[in-house]
């Protein structure tokens, strides 16, 4: 019987090339996304309805958590893999980001997985996995992230909660750090000066890809991860690695 992963936020960018790296590994994807229309028009250009399940659901949602959950396990009666990539974000200062922002990315990006492991744990046998997507952000601070940085470096720590508490149950649970990727939005807000700046940041001085990240999900939800539970990865081209400037360096080598 073919294995089943939910990925939230799988409409677009790293959860739909997430979905699509699944699908190719011969798994069946339930699609979570709170857009509706753009959810149901991914899952069409996938081109395998037998094996996608599209649902429109808001993770923060405790209800409509509950009825995708649901929904699921009625489609297709198991669940071997839950992806938490559902997120949101609001680039301000401290004084700037009003409480109903911090509420709401908390409530995404921390309650919403959150809510989801609660919701997948009856669905999951021994073997079972969890990959909850964080940020570099989560593990340097920076300007204008108060909210996002503070929702992911929870989700961190979440992770290694829940690595504890369910090896009991045979679920392992790891989490993933991206840096920066080349997503639709990265190039639509990140000028030419912020790229540079990154790429002088990032010993590998490239952004990273989509499938790249969804490969490491995939591998950390594979039996070949079996013995690695409570970890975080960061894919980031060896960004939280460095604390040394490069350009000095590259101009010395040229």
């Amino acid at each position: 019987m073919k294995r089943v992963v939910l990925v939230t936020g799988a409409a677009r960018g790293i959860g739909l090339e997430t979905a699509r790296a699944f699908l190719e590994d011969g798994w069946s994807v339930a699609m979570l996304d709170i857009d509706g229309a753009e959810q149901v028009a991914a899952a069409d250009a996938l081109a395998m309805p037998e094996r996608v399940l599209p649902l429109t659901c808001d993770v923060a949602d405790e209800a409509q958590v509950a009825a995708a959950f649901a929904a699921m396990g009625e489609r297709f009666g198991r669940l071997d893999a839950l992806v938490n990539n559902a997120g949101t974000a609001s680039f301000a200062t401290v004084t700037e980001t009003s409480v109903a922002d911090w509420r709401r990315i908390l409530d995404v990006n921390l309650t919403g997985p959150f809510l989801c492991v609660q919701a997948a744990v009856p669905w999951m046998g021994q073997g079972g996995a969890v990959v909850n997507i964080a940020s570099i952000s989560g593990q340097r601070a920076s300007t204008l992230r108060v909210a996002y940085g503070t929702s992911k470096a929870g989700l961190m720590h979440l992770t290694k909660q829940l690595a504890a508490e369910l090896a009991g149950h045979g679920i392992r649970v790891n989490c993933v750090a991206p840096g920066p990727v080349e997503t639709a939005m990265a190039k639509k807000v990140h000028s030419d000066a912020i790229r540079a700046d990154y790429h002088d940041a990032i010993p590998l001085a490239r952004y990273g890809l989509e499938r790249e990240i969804a490969n490491v999900i995939l591998f950390l939800c594979s039996d070949k991860a079996s013995y690695v539970t409570g970890e975080t990865l960061a894919v980031d081209g060896g960004f939280a690695a460095t604390g040394i400037g490069l350009p000095s360096l590259r101009q010395s080598e040229a």
